[in-house]
């Protein structure tokens, strides 16, 4: 079938890639943008997978103050060249990186960087509260697997949702960047600070003070 010229340039806006690929994938789905679409994500897909055993040695090292200097971020997001690492799409990416680090305080990278024992600890105690709840002893190992999965969601960057787009989460980001761009990225390391993290912080009893102020000033 005969694709349009304006149909392929409204693919190639959505989606980011070479005009011929859009061609392609309009015609192997009859025209239809919206299979097109999805044909060209999954293509996408394949190629970023075969693209993530390549070194990634350039990049970026990212900082980012959020809340008036409360929270600060340093990340480093490295890919293949310099040439990609200089682009807007790729600050841009690392930019929204740090900002998701900001946001929702993960502790590490990925699922692979969280020690076993750290692991094994959260299980013990999700065990022990299904126990608590009631659960019977034959469901309780697959509730304890279903809040494991919530728990990595919770403390790995990569398996959380992204900020700006809840229905994705950073991999999947992550995943559609590399396949747009051509290069393996890769989120390698990142440091979140919060001001007074782990500090005791210090309990003010106003009322105390009004009063030992008055007193002091009476001569009491």
């Amino acid at each position: 079938m005969s694709i349009s010229a304006s149909l392929v340039k409204e693919l190639r806006e959505r989606t980011g890639a070479g005009m011929m690929d859009c061609k392609k994938a309009l015609t192997e789905t009859g025209g239809d943008i919206d299979k097109a679409t999805d044909y060209l994500r999954e293509k996408g897909l394949a190629a970023a997978a075969k693209k993530a055993g390549r070194i990634a040695a350039e990049g970026l090292v990212e900082s980012y103050i959020h809340g008036a200097g409360r929270i600060g971020v340093l990340v480093e997001v490295n890919c293949e060249t310099d040439f990609v690492a200089k682009t807007d799409e790729f600050k841009s990416f690392v930019r929204d990186i740090a900002m998701q680090i900001a946001a929702s305080k993960p502790e590490y990278v990925s699922k692979e960087e969280v020690p076993a024992e750290a692991v094994e600890k959260e299980r013990a105690i999700l065990r022990a509260q299904a126990l608590n709840e009631g659960k019977p002893e034959k469901i309780v190992d697959k509730m304890v697997t279903g809040r494991i999965e919530k728990y990595y969601k919770e403390v790995c960057l990569l398996e959380q949702p992204f900020v700006k787009d809840p229905d994705t989460t950073v991999k999947q980001m992550l995943t559609e960047k590399i396949a747009k761009i051509g290069e393996n990225i890769n989120i390698r390391r990142f440091v979140r600070y919060e001001l007074g993290e782990g500090l005791q912080k210090r309990q003010n009893d106003l009322a105390a003070e009004v009063e030992a102020a008055t007193r002091e000033v009476c001569g009491n």
